[in-house]
């Protein structure tokens, strides 16, 4: 029985935070055992906000090496930089055809950055571009959390409406609920996902962190009233936090950690999460150590080449089907 092709993809950040680790690379790995799996590198997305040109190059460069390092596999996954594939641009121009403005006006992102000075097309059509990724490689389905939903819908319905207009082509995507899924806060502000644009580096735990770095951000965390370990988001969101990642970087239950930690104090609980937390991402910072730049590329330039091929053959009847052959 073939197995269904699943896509997605990450912006060109670099440095990953344990927070994009569990929240989606890990089940980028976890995937690759049932799936087909395609990854790539978003770099066309992240032009949509002002950059440098050297940074985004390096940001490419650090992103493949680090989803080298954390368990994606080459033999067993298609991982390229989606901008060496014209072709996600090329069906992203013929579903922007089928796309209304009303509905690309709705979406999240780009009702969230309507009021920036710095107001762009690259920001209004990303949806669809997103969606060209996605299709392009007739897609099953994609692994997304609750801030994608919203767009794996447009997905669908661009999609249908290509179907309806021109005849069958692309198999409507549907949503993969990642089974790992811990939501990681920021160590500084638990009510806030962990994210890379806050300003405090005290905020998050990169992958690449030292063991020493991590302590001290841990112990620096921010905590809750009283000094019992529970796991409960409403009265002690601080603790619950750093329980998800004890939990998920060593792989135990909250409940045991829970039972062994209730009457420790919080600095005994810390300097355990902290020590639990350096040792689940030690293999990942040497696996990435391992890797040298001109492994990286190759790797990089040979999923392009897979992927122009496919994308090429999926192309080739859209093009006839819409008239342009």
């Amino acid at each position: 029985m073939d197995r269904k092709r699943v896509f997605s993809g990450i912006q060109p950040t670099g440095d990953f935070h344990v927070g994009s680790f569990v929240g989606a690379l890990m089940n980028w790995v976890a995937l690759q055992e049932g799936y087909e799996t395609i990854y790539c590198v978003v770099d066309l997305h992240a032009m949509t906000v002002p950059y440098q040109a050297a940074d985004l190059r390096a940001g490419r460069h650090e992103s493949a090496r680090m989803l080298l390092a954390v368990g994606v596999d080459p033999e067993r996954s298609l991982l390229y930089y989606q901008s060496e594939v014209p072709q996600h641009v090329e069906l992203s121009w013929i579903l922007g055809t089928l796309a209304g403005l009303g509905q690309l006006e709705r979406m999240t992102q780009f009702k969230e950055k309507s009021d920036r000075a710095r107001q762009n097309l690259g920001i209004f059509a990303y949806p669809v571009l997103q969606a060209a990724d996605i299709l392009v490689h007739k897609a099953h389905a994609v692994p997304v959390g609750e801030d994608q939903a919203q767009h794996l819908e447009l997905t669908r319905d661009l999609a249908q409406r290509f179907n309806t207009r021109f005849g069958d082509e692309f198999p409507l995507p549907e949503t993969i609920t990642p089974k790992i899924g811990a939501r990681i806060m920021s160590l500084t502000d638990p009510t806030s996902k962990m994210s890379k644009s806050d300003p405090s580096d005290r905020s998050r735990i990169l992958i690449k962190d030292s063991p020493d770095q991590i302590a001290k951000k841990v112990k620096a965390a921010v905590t809750d009233a009283g000094t019992g370990v529970d796991y409960d988001w409403e009265t002690k969101p601080g603790i619950s936090n750093l329980l998800e990642l004890f939990s998920v970087l060593a792989n135990r239950p909250i409940p045991e950690l829970v039972s062994e930690y209730a009457d420790s104090g919080y600095g005994v609980f810390k300097a355990a999460a902290a020590e639990a937390i350096a040792d689940g991402l030690a293999p990942i910072r040497e696996a990435y150590e391992g890797l040298d730049d001109a492994e990286v590329a190759e790797v990089m330039a040979r999923g392009a080449a897979t992927a122009r091929d496919r994308a090429e053959t999926a192309m080739k009847t859209v093009r006839e089907k819409v008239g342009i052959v």
